[in-house]
């Protein structure tokens, strides 16, 4: 199946010499690929990205928009990235960190103490250095896309981190979200997220952890009916552009790109908090059973993780400055 998807890839871009892009007339179209739905808010953001790209360069670039994982998982879309057989895609910062390690970070449970707190960080210069932390990989960081906070939600009843134990929970393909489940005493099974709702169904495993639109608009509550508001962490998606098609651009292409990132940024936030309130309303009007637990013995359970990560030098720094991180 991994092949298949790499020759339809190259199919696709066959006339594009290592940019994942299609040049004709003095214009170019950037093709992006991503694995979302598309009525989910990021898929939506980057529609807008591509009206804004269009407005900005007067027509000359544009965006060819793959979604629901036409073009492959999340994981091999970054590697259609590196090596130039796609231009753009959308990933969730834990699938990036086996590229990146400064971004695991993110996926330390309660990092941030509120949105307000999430978003100086994301937006700040903190959030550019993690941006730019996958250059080496030939992975650029264009923007932050608000993802929430991710929750557990199960087949069976839960309310407390003892009604985990021993459960096989989704995650991603992520060390530090694997460490966090075994920390939290459920057992984690990576699996991909376009083969999650067979999993649910087929009893491979018991439950997952996600925000509330990805819950939604996967269709996951109709296998699993308990919904824990836990918000253990706030992992961001990031939009990403190939260094070897950044690279080819002019400065003004880059700018126009970059722009248009960022504002495209700004709308998702707006429609990101929109999407969270539909579907808490429709997940309940499905019969989802949705609690709000203590926190406490959640964060008392990951504290080790702290300690583990803290043992280096350049992660201790950065959760410090995150820490450190004021609003207003």
């Amino acid at each position: 199946m991994r092949l298949w998807r790499f020759f339809i890839v190259f199919v696709l871009g066959s006339v594009v010499l290592f940019s994942g892009c299609a040049e004709s007339s003095n214009k170019r179209v950037i093709k992006l690929a991503h694995g979302l739905d598309v009525s989910h808010p990021v898929h939506k953001a980057m529609v807008f990205m591509g009206e804004r790209l269009v407005e900005k360069s007067g027509g000359t670039m544009s965006l060819d928009i793959y979604p629901s994982q036409q073009l492959g998982s999340e994981r091999e879309c970054l590697e259609l990235l590196q090596i130039g057989s796609l231009g753009m895609t959308k990933v969730s910062t834990g699938v990036l960190e086996n590229f990146a390690p400064q971004l695991k970070v993110f996926g330390l449970p309660f990092l941030f103490r509120d949105a307000a707190h999430r978003f100086e960080v994301l937006e700040g210069p903190i959030g550019e250095e993690l941006l730019n932390a996958s250059i080496p990989q030939r992975l650029k960081g264009l923007t932050f896309y608000d993802a929430g906070s991710r929750s557990f939600y199960t087949k069976e009843p839960i309310e407390s981190p003892q009604d985990l134990q021993g459960l096989k929970l989704r995650v991603m393909e992520s060390q530090t979200a694997i460490n966090m489940v075994k920390n939290l005493g459920g057992s984690p099974t990576p699996i991909s997220w376009g083969e999650l709702y067979t999993a649910l169904q087929q009893g491979v495993v018991d439950g997952a952890e996600n925000n509330l639109p990805s819950f939604y608009l996967s269709h996951h509550y109709e296998v699993c009916k308990y919904f824990l508001v836990d918000e253990h962490t706030a992992l961001p998606d990031e939009l990403l552009i190939s260094t070897l098609l950044w690279d080819d651009l002019s400065p003004e292409e880059q700018r126009w790109v970059k722009e248009a990132a960022m504002e495209s940024a700004e709308f998702e936030k707006k429609i990101w908090h929109e999407a969270e309130m539909e579907a808490l309303t429709e997940i309940k009007k499905a019969g989802v059973e949705v609690t709000y637990p203590d926190k406490e013995p959640f964060r008392e359970l990951v504290k080790p993780m702290y300690e583990e990560f803290k043992q280096n030098p350049e992660m201790k720094r950065l959760i410090e400055e995150i820490q450190n991180v004021t609003t207003d």
